[in-house]
This record gives C-alpha cells, sequence and structure tokens, in this order.
C-alpha cells in the first residue's frame, strides 16, 4: 500500500475514531439529561397524587376502599400526564387504568413508606415508560400506587439523533477521505521526486537531482540526496577518469614500446648474424643499451602523467641538435630500406628539455611521416633557437592530411586513414602525446598540410633556455 494511502486511511480512523466517541458521549448525555428530567417531572406528579389522597384520607369523607378509586378516577380525568394508573391493597387489585397497566413490572419488594420504587419497560408497540411506584396507609391498611409515565418521545429523540449522527457521520467520513487522499498526495509528493532521482540515478542519468526546496524533513532529506549524488558522479567521473588514463597509458606506452623495439630487434638481429665489424658492433650494441635504458625511464614518466596525474617533471640543460642528430643517425639505415631518406638540419644552441620526451616527441612525429609515405619520400628535420627555448619542423612529402581531420588529429585514438593505421599497427595516440609534451614544455603543436602535397609539423618548446 502506498504511503499516501497509508495516511489516507490513518486520518480517517483518526476522525471515525474521535468523531464516533464525541458525537456518541453527546447523544449519552443528551438522552440521560432528558431522561432525568422526565422522571423529576414524573416524581412531582407522583408525589402530587399521593399528597391528594393522604389529604383526603385525613379528612375521613370516604366509607370504603372504593372512594379510593374513585378518586383515582377523578385525577384520571382531570388530565392525561399519566399513562397508567393502578391501585391495589395487599389482598386484591382496586383500581387499574390504561393500557400499559397490564406491563407494570412487580416493584412491591422495593418500596417502603418512604422511598418511591422507579423503573423502566416498554411494550411491543415500541413504546417506553417510566413506572413509579409507592405506597400509603388509610387507616392500619397498606395501599400501593403503580404509575406509568410515557417517555417514548425521549427515546425517540435519541432514535432521531443516532441517524442523524449516521448521515452527517458517513458525509463526513466521504468529505475527509477525499480531503485527506489530496492533503497526502501533496504532503507525499516530494518523496516521489525523491523516488524518482533515485530511479534515474540507478538508471545511469547521474546529472539528474531531486531538487527538493521545501522547508522541512523531506527537504533536509532531499538535500543530503542530492548531495550524496554529487560525491557519487565525482567518484564515479574520477573513476572513469582514472580508467581512461590507464588505458591511454597502455595505448601509448604500447605505441612507444614499438619503434624502440624494432630498432633493438634490428641491431639484435645484425649482432646474431656476424657480419659486423667491430666498431659497428658495439655501436649497436650501444644503442641496444641506450634506447632499453630510455625506454625504462619514458614507462616511468608515463605512468606519472597518465596514471598518477603528476604533472611534475624534470628539464635539464639539453642540445637539441645533438639529440636530433643522434637520432637521425639510427633511424636513417632503417628508413633507407623503405627507400625514405631522412635529413637533418639543426641550429645549435642548448635549452631546458626533458630529454627522455623529446625524443619520444621526435620519434613520434618521424614516425608519422613515415606512415605518410607510400612508395618512398623525404623526411626533413629541422631545429632553430628561440627566446624561450626551440622550434622544431618535421616535413615529409607524403599524401598529407584532409582539412577537415586537421583540428581532429591530436585527439586520442583518432586515426586520418583507419585502414591503413590498422595495417601499419598504429593506435591512434602519437600525436596525442606529441600534443601533451609540447604543453609538458610550455608550448604547442601545428600542423599544415595540403592532400597530396605533404605535411609540415611545427612545435614549440617554451622549457627555457640555458
Amino acid at each position: 500500500m502506498k504511503f499516501r494511502l497509508k495516511t489516507t486511511c490513518c486520518m480517517i480512523s483518526l476522525m471515525a475514531l474521535f468523531f464516533g466517541a464525541g458525537s456518541s458521549a453527546l447523544i449519552s448525555i443528551t438522552f440521560q439529561t432528558s431522561l432525568k428530567q422526565e422522571k423529576l417531572a414524573a416524581q412531582e406528579s407522583y408525589h402530587m397524587i399521593l399528597n391528594t389522597l393522604q389529604v383526603v384520607n385525613s379528612m375521613d369523607q370516604w366509607t370504603d376502599e372504593k372512594d379510593l378509586s374513585k378518586i383515582l378516577e377523578q385525577l384520571s380525568t382531570q388530565g392525561s400526564f399519566w399513562a397508567a394508573l393502578q391501585l391495589r391493597s395487599q389482598t386484591e387489585m382496586l383500581y387499574s387504568e390504561g393500557t400499559a397497566a397490564a406491563h407494570f413490572l412487580e416493584l412491591t419488594d422495593q418500596i417502603d413508606t418512604t422511598h418511591l420504587a422507579c423503573a423502566i419497560f416498554s411494550m411491543p408497540s415500541d413504546s417506553y415508560y417510566l413506572q413509579l411506584s409507592g405506597s400509603f396507609f388509610v387507616g392500619k391498611e397498606t395501599y400501593y400506587l403503580d404509575a406509568a409515565y410515557d417517555i417514548s418521545s425521549v427515546y425517540n429523540a435519541r432514535t432521531q439523533q443516532q441517524d442523524i449522527y449516521q448521515q452527517i457521520f458517513a458525509i463526513l467520513l466521504a468529505a475527509c477521505a477525499c480531503f485527506s487522499y489530496v492533503f497526502a498526495f501533496f504532503l507525499t509528493r516530494p518523496l516521489a521526486k525523491l523516488s524518482k532521482a533515485s530511479r534515474e540515478i540507478a538508471s545511469g542519468n547521474y546529472d539528474y537531482r531531486s531538487s527538493i526546496k521545501t522547508n522541512d524533513e523531506v527537504g533536509a532529506v532531499s538535500k543530503d540526496f542530492d548531495l550524496m549524488a554529487d560525491h557519487l558522479q565525482n567518484g564515479i567521473e574520477e573513476l572513469q577518469d582514472s580508467i581512461e588514463r590507464q588505458n591511454q597509458f597502455i595505448g601509448n606506452f604500447t605505441h612507444e614500446l614499438k619503434t624502440p623495439m624494432t630498432s633493438i630487434i634490428g641491431y639484435a638481429d645484425l649482432l646474431r648474424s656476424e657480419t659486423l665489424s667491430k666498431e659497428d658492433q658495439i655501436d649497436a650494441a650501444n644503442y641496444i643499451f641506450t634506447e632499453g635504458k630510455r625506454l625504462e625511464r619514458l614507462s616511468l614518466k608515463l605512468l606519472d602523467i597518465f596514471v598518477a596525474k603528476h604533472d611534475s617533471f624534470t628539464l635539464t640543460k639539453a642540445s637539441p641538435a645533438e639529440l636530433i642528430h643522434n637520432l637521425v643517425n639510427h633511424l636513417k639505415p632503417m628508413l633507407a630500406k623503405e627507400d625514405i631518406h631522412l635529413q637533418c638540419e639543426c641550429e645549435s644552441g642548448y635549452c631546458m628539455l626533458d630529454t627522455d620526451f623529446f625524443g619520444s616527441l621526435l620519434v613520434n612525429l618521424i614516425e608519422n611521416a613515415r606512415k605518410a609515405l607510400v612508395d618512398g619520400g623525404e623526411i626533413s628535420v629541422c631545429s632553430i633557437m628561440t627566446d624561450d627555448g626551440c622550434q622544431i619542423t618535421i616535413s615529409d612529402d607524403g599524401k598529407g592530411i584532409p582539412a577537415g581531420s586537421i583540428v581532429h588529429i591530436t585527439e586520442a585514438f583518432y586515426r586520418v586513414d583507419k585502414a591503413r593505421s590498422r595495417s601499419q599497427g598504429g593506435a591512434g595516440l602519437g600525436l596525442t602525446l606529441c600534443a601533451q609534451i609540447a604543453q609538458m614544455h610550455g608550448g604547442n603543436i601545428y600542423f599544415d598540410s595540403e592532400e597530396g602535397h605533404g605535411t609540415t609539423v611545427t612545435v614549440l618548446l617554451k622549457g627555457g633556455r640555458a
């Protein structure tokens, strides 16, 4: 059963209880008061008859018991106050008048010379009578006088009041039911809104709020509920962000691992073939060792940036030209196998860089330029020194980038040519990482491309001059 129905039933029950008890008590009190007044009136009239008989008795005007009957008959004809009168001695009935006399109760045992006996009896015609019985002396003889007073009007009034009460009770019950339901509906409407908010959040709509603005307990519960929903949404967003960072870390690390691992495997294969000179063997071993250490450092830094959200990293004094020449010299032999000519032109100088991320930036940009070349071509790397760092430019004469894709190219997992990227093993994270590395150095990355005429990528790094 809904709470509003429970509230309605509770209010109806309370109304029925109090109204019923109050009305019943009022009817009962009114009835008892009326009955008491009728008793007093009957007792006064009864005493008047007894006093009359006693006065006559003192005058000794009758000679036998028939005179008593004649006096009662005369009293009866003077008024219709009494419904029945009955006079009897200890041995016989002397006088009886009225149909109610046949239903008199036997009250002789309750009568004495100072007290009246009083009782109520009814007749089959739903008439109610008040019976008064008393005794008096005539000479030495005791006589009993029974009188019946019609009190049906009192009982009829009570019955009428009860009928009116039942009608009013039915009307009030219906009115109370309607009013209580409407009242309960408006009282419980905030609870319905709160319930809807719970269902919305449970279904995944974490932005939904109950927004109940009432200055009562329901409003306080709504405020606490919305606050809980805010914390829940923040927790879910943080969890999703953490998952996204972890996925991005895995993707970036996989992407970063591919190119150096290819070089390491290539050099290792050359060492295994034993066709290299002693000097080339040492150079190959040094490259394998250098790339292995770089990958180790890079994995820890990627973990800091993409998983732990550590924005702190160390910039050291470095020569962009030296780093670029070193990387180009090691990549040239592999790219030459694909008929790709890699060249560089670098301005000497020093600036503040994170050498590991700078190397990752160069590798990614050169790798993307390589993928843009269909049947060989040229890739050129140029660096110049600026007032607050350096500028790196990498150009190729490949297929270029469509104008509509340039604004999305640094988004995670975005691929200009999805089919070619899948065939070449790309994950769509290389340029995303490059943009982040540029931002880490206070700079930015820019793309200038035309389909069929190649692409130029300009990276500004503003870590400061050394």
